[in-house]
């Protein structure tokens, strides 16, 4: 099984989530998040299958984020909105995001890697 590996090389999260895949010897493509961001039909995908809410998808900490306001813009979006906004922006997206195309995981956390990739 090959997953897809979607990160920013600068981020110390998904470096680290890098080096789990490669100290568990996963097989995985990796996309840079900023330069190749996923469409919003291939966001909508993600999120569809990772049974999270798509606001979980939002990279709440970074500068782009604020600088936006999307705060408050994303209390009245719709989920179309909300989608070709993170389509718009790859930092605007949380990450690493991980999939396998039928599982998804947003975020680093051990427990959640090894019980969904291992």
């Amino acid at each position: 099984m090959t997953l897809t590996f979607y990160w920013y090389p600068k981020c110390g999260t998904c470096r680290n989530a890098k080096k789990w895949l490669d100290a568990h010897e996963l097989t995985y493509k990796d996309i840079h998040i900023a330069e190749n961001p996923p469409s919003s039909s291939e966001l909508k995908e993600l999120f569809q299958n990772s049974g999270l809410d798509l606001k979980k998808f939002f990279n709440t900490s970074g500068q782009k984020y604020r600088e936006l306001g999307l705060k408050d813009r994303l209390k009245e979006a719709s989920e179309q909105e909300m989608l070709e906004i993170l389509a718009s922006d790859g930092m605007l997206i949380k990450r690493p995001i991980v999939t396998d195309g039928q599982k998804v995981t947003v975020g680093f956390k051990e427990e959640e890697f090894e019980k969904n990739w291992i």
